[in-house]
C-alpha cells in the first residue's frame, strides 16, 4: 500500500483512526489490507502522525496488522 495525500493526510507515515471504537494508530509503511485505511479517510476518521511515539502518547493502541497488538 502507500502513504495518502487524501483527508488530512499529507504523506505522513502515521494515521491514527480516532473513531471511539477503535483508537488505534497504522504504519502506513506496513500496511494491510485488514487496516481499511481507505474507509478511514472516507468516515473523516484520520489523524495525521510523523512519529508513532506522538501516537501513542496521544493514547493511540497499535493496529494489529500493521504495527502489532501491543499498546506499549
Amino acid at each position: 500500500m502507500a502513504r495518502r495525500y487524501a483527508g488530512k493526510m499529507n504523506g505522513e507515515r502515521y494515521l491514527a483512526n480516532t473513531s471511539w471504537s477503535k483508537r488505534e494508530v497504522h504504519d502506513l509503511d506496513s500496511e494491510t489490507t485488514n487496516c481499511q485505511i481507505d474507509e478511514i479517510i472516507r468516515a473523516g476518521n484520520e489523524k495525521p502522525y510523523t512519529s508513532h511515539a506522538t501516537a501513542k502518547a496521544d493514547g493511540f493502541d497499535n493496529c494489529a496488522y500493521c504495527i502489532g497488538g501491543s499498546t506499549r
